[in-house]
């Protein structure tokens, strides 16, 4: 029970503290650690209509799909100074982690190191198949039905 509550406090605190920052080398290692399951990544900002408006679709999505082994990441591309929008948006929006904030050195390095066609528009959605392998690639708003037929498929 102790353990437990230290689990859940922990767990608290990790929030509170903010948006874990992710740099190239940090996307790459991210994707990496999500082997074995499929990771749908969505790049947003707080300033961005289309990606406020879908997120909650994206959540119940996630919602319906985590025990197959899916996972949902969010990476903000909020400035730094605005990372409390960010996560009180996300908090608001149940959002689960893992949640990061984009904190590149380089903007081209970063941009291309994810997808070398992106420009950086928001929103941006990566899929990965099980096997690491960036599968699908949607700059704009997403047909989030569309996308969830091809998550279901990599499910499988």
């Amino acid at each position: 029970m102790k353990l437990a509550l230290v689990l859940v406090m922990g767990a608290g605190m990790m929030t509170a503290a903010g948006l874990a920052p992710l740099d190239e080398a940090a996307y790459s290692k991210m994707v990496a650690a999500n082997k074995g399951k499929v990771l749908l990544v969505n790049f947003w900002a707080t300033y961005c209509v289309p990606c406020r408006a879908e997120m909650p679709a994206l959540v119940k999505m996630h919602e319906r799909l985590k025990a197959r082994g899916f996972v949902f990441a969010t990476i903000s591309a909020d400035e730094p100074e605005d990372e409390p929008k960010a996560r009180m948006f996300l908090d608001q929006n149940k959002v689960p982690a893992p949640r990061y904030l984009r904190k590149a050195a380089n903007e081209d390095a970063f941009l291309n190191g994810v997808d070398a066609k992106w420009s950086g528009a928001l929103p941006a959605t990566f899929l990965y198949d099980r096997s690491g392998k960036k599968v699908k690639a949607l700059f704009g708003e997403s047909d989030l039905k569309a996308l969830e037929a091809s998550i279901i498929q990599l499910l499988r």
